[in-house]
């Protein structure tokens, strides 16, 4: 092949001149008008397809195109005029039915004039940039009927006037409708918006300004909102039925507007019925609604919030701060508990779990628990409460829970020290009185105190639990050690590390000959066993059981308290003592002493010992004598010491001043952290980035922070800058 000559062929015209029939086109067009006039009287049946494909193409060949062209034009237009008056003849109801009977016709027509026309729609129309068939077909529909001075008013009150029947209640032909509005949208997008949508959304406002006026007078709120709702939900079905699907946006605008956000704020303080209303009624199903309808405009959730923060910060201030509710810690921290739960829930349940509502409820509960300067006291004589008889019988499950929401209230707290400081005194009561239910549970306590606060803040409470196993096996080391202790009295003692355990002052008081004996052997044991060590008697915290016997024989074994104790015992040697022979003999601090008879001598069933003159109160000039009458159905009983709950104003105060003296080592390292980092710092940073880093346990103030920059500068751990005195530089 390759060594062949290669042979060039060309194609040559041809020699004589095609002559066309100067009347061909005229001709040809003929045909093809009549057939274009056949297919628009329904009567295609009988037309030759091929054939007249085979004309339109010759006429395009041989140059006839824009003679074909305009001759479509022409005759499609005057067969539109005659549709167009047919149309307009049409009757009420028929009118919107012969416009979709002929708008169908039309379609059906063009297609088979599209199919014929088609070498001219491919070939001449592209090169002349004239519009195609079909298009061309749908503008001349648009401008010969739709534009048609007697038809356009017409079907656009037609529309709409059967859109409002609808909302008011009728039934109407939902398929014309969807063909109608296709129609228009067939026709361009603009032909739609212009001549429907754009009337159509004008109409609607006013309709709904007007509705939504009607209802909000004589609706409550959870009405009101439940009409809003239905009739957002009819126009997207409206919408999803027979309108175009870029009509819902605009649409609920329209109503969102006018029925939400033009009543917005007077429906939310709406009296008896508004947001407050709802929310003090747990009405999940109007707040849902709300929140609902609400996120749709815009500020609408914003405002639900502003007011509910109000609302909450308003009830729980009145909580913290009635005088009533506040003689009961307890009952008290139970209140926030269930309003936490209360809001939780509506969150929850209506608010679709919303954050910013989340952390609107976080911070005004913040805000109010800390407006109590008791309230770290009061969570946790909570927890004492529970810990010592609120969680008997209750699943782990469940004391998790409960365990969970006294966390979520201490994370509120701005004091968390001071919190730490009660919660410290009140384990060590329930853990030497042997009163806490459950030791897992306490531990969890302390497990979830370290997760949220490290382990600084617990390292002390886990040393407390160590502490108590450490004495256990101490004990059974010294009954192991001394065989000789017959039926003597029993010794119990915990020994417990200074730093670990809440600060008492040590007062010892005069123990019974028998048991002094018996403590002096186990001082002995102990430091034998122990080098370095000191043991210091802490009696104010002990109890006792000792075995009684009353006037006609009865037996009853009490349990009391060390100093109780004391006190009874010197009734085996008296029948009548003074008081102030008491107070000699034991030397117990008088005010202890005080309560520790009132509770043995005025509490009723309890009182083991009579006194002299009888009153509610004890005096020093008062006598006491063992009541022979005493009796119980019990064999055992517990004798408590009359004591408050909460502390008094002088203990109070004492606590305060305590954690105020703990604060001040923990300012001065977060400055001397702060300073070695940066080097030199202004006054106001050092204030904000202390305050920052110290919130996780207090809220410090500033005058006191102010003297801690003052003790590091006399410390040299600071200096001030010789021109800028607010400016502060590290030592190092």
């Amino acid at each position: 092949m390759s060594n062949q000559k290669k042979r060039n062929f060309q194609i040559e015209a041809f020699k004589h001149r095609v002559v066309v029939d100067p009347k061909y086109a005229d001709k040809t067009w003929k045909i093809l008008e009549h057939a274009i006039h056949e297919i628009y009287n329904h009567n295609a049946s009988g037309l030759s397809f091929e054939e007249l494909y085979r004309n339109a193409y010759n006429m395009v060949l041989h140059k006839f195109g824009e003679k074909l062209y305009t001759g479509l034009v022409t005759t499609m237009t005057s067969h539109l005029k005659e549709i167009s008056k047919s149309i307009e003849a049409a009757q009420g109801g028929s009118f919107l039915e012969a416009l979709n009977r002929k708008w169908n016709d039309h379609n059906k027509a063009l297609q088979m004039i599209r199919d014929i026309l088609m070498y001219m729609d491919r070939t001449y129309i592209p090169s002349t940039r004239k519009t195609p068939v079909h298009e061309l077909g749908l503008n001349l529909w648009r401008d010969n009927i739709i534009h048609s001075s007697k038809i356009q008013t017409r079907l656009l009150n037609t529309l709409l006037e059967l859109v409002h029947r609808e909302r008011t209640g009728e039934v109407i032909d939902r398929g014309l409708m969807r063909n109608i509005i296709k129609m228009l949208m067939d026709l361009g997008a603009t032909v739609y918006e212009e001549d429907f949508e754009i009337p159509f959304l004008d109409v609607s406002a006013d309709f709904y300004k007007g509705e939504s006026q009607e209802f909000i007078e004589c609706c409550d709120c959870g009405d009101y909102l439940k009409k809003a709702e239905r009739r957002l939900n009819e126009e997207m079905d409206r919408v999803g039925n027979y309108l175009d699907a870029g009509s819902e946006k605009k649409i609920t605008n329209v109503v969102e507007k006018e029925m939400i956000a033009n009543h917005m704020l007077r429906l939310i303080h709406m009296e008896n019925s508004g947001l407050v209303s709802m929310l003090l009624d747990d009405k999940y199903g109007d707040l849902g609604r709300m929140y609902n309808l609400f996120r749709r405009v815009p500020d609408g959730l914003q405002k639900i919030r502003e007011v509910m923060t109000s609302h909450i910060r308003d009830t729980g201030k009145q909580l913290v701060t009635d005088p009533e509710r506040l003689k009961d810690p307890v009952e008290f921290v139970q209140r926030l508990l269930d309003a936490k739960d209360k809001y939780d829930n509506i969150i929850n349940l209506a608010f679709n779990n919303d954050k910013t509502f989340q952390n609107a409820l976080n911070s005004s509960f913040e805000y109010f628990i800390n407006l109590n300067p008791r309230s770290p006291e009061f969570i946790s004589l909570f927890v004492d409460d529970k810990l010592r008889k609120g969680l008997k019988g209750v699943s782990e499950e469940d004391v998790e829970t409960i365990l969970d929401k006294v966390m979520m209230l201490f994370r509120y707290l701005q004091e968390k020290d001071v919190f730490e400081k009660y919660y410290k005194q009140h384990l060590a009561k329930r853990l030497l009185s042997g009163k806490t239910v459950s030791d897992d549970a306490e531990r969890s306590l302390i497990v979830k105190l370290k997760t949220e606060c490290g382990y600084q803040f617990t390292s002390k409470l886990e040393g407390m639990f160590t502490d108590m196993k450490t004495s256990q096996d101490t004990m059974q080391g010294f009954y192991a050690s001394q065989p000789d202790l017959g039926d003597g009295p029993t010794l119990t003692v915990q020994v417990l590390t200074t730093g670990s355990w809440p600060t008492q002052s040590s007062v010892t008081c005069n123990l019974p000959a028998e048991m002094s004996a018996l403590c002096e052997r186990f001082r002995a044991y102990y430091l034998g066993t122990h080098t370095g060590r000191r043991l210091s008697w802490q009696t104010n915290m002990g109890t006792a059981d000792i075995k009684a016997i009353f006037g006609k024989g009865q037996k009853h074994e009490l349990n009391v308290s060390t100093y109780q104790m004391c006190v009874l015992m010197l009734f085996n040697n008296a029948d009548r003592l003074t008081y102030k022979e008491i107070e000699q003999a034991t030397e117990i601090p008088a005010s202890d002493l005080k309560r520790c008879l009132q509770s043995m001598a005025c509490v009723k069933g309890k009182n083991v010992l009579r006194k002299d003159p009888m009153s509610k109160d004890i005096g020093e000039d008062d006598a006491f004598f063992v009541n022979d009458k005493f009796s119980s159905k019990f064999y055992k009983v517990k004798i408590g010491t009359v004591v408050a709950q909460k502390e008094s104003e002088p203990e109070k105060q004492e606590t305060r001043q305590r954690v105020e003296e703990d604060r001040k080592p923990q300012i001065e390292a977060a400055i001397v952290r702060i300073m070695k980092s940066r080097k030199q710092l202004d006054h106001n940073n050092i204030i904000t980035e202390v305050t920052k880093q110290l919130q996780s346990r207090f809220l410090a103030n500033p005058t006191e922070i102010k003297k801690r920059i003052e003790s590091l500068i006399e410390r040299d751990f600071l200096e001030r800058d010789n021109i800028d005195r607010k400016l502060y530089r590290y030592l190092a």
